[in-house]
């Protein structure tokens, strides 16, 4: 490969590609994403969505929202999850239409 191929991203950029595609290989934050592509949802619909605990989908959620996939917003007691920005909403849109050709 010539050198000017392999440029594009400086090393600390092409790590954070990295870590994004690596928070998006795990199934179980893949179907999150999925389901907040709809919309926003509390942990207790998304854990009854996905047939798991609570503290299980906090912890992805969690995993999310330091990877700046997801955000929140809190709404008198309860708190909503949604994707961070389009560009979230876009990944998990292209993904899906790739793989469903």
């Amino acid at each position: 490969m010539k050198p000017t191929l392999a440029r594009g991203l400086d090393e600390a950029s092409l790590q954070d590609l990295a870590d994004l595609f690596q928070h998006l290989s795990d199934p179980r934050r893949l179907r999150l994403l999925l389901i907040l592509s709809k919309g926003e949802h509390a942990v207790g619909e998304l854990s009854a969505a996905l047939g798991v605990t609570i503290s299980a989908v906090s912890h992805q959620l969690q995993t999310l929202r330091q990877a700046r996939l997801v955000a929140c917003r809190r709404e008198g007691k309860r708190i909503l999850y949604h994707l961070d920005d389009v560009h979230v909403e876009q990944l998990v849109r292209m993904g899906r239409e790739h793989v469903e050709e």
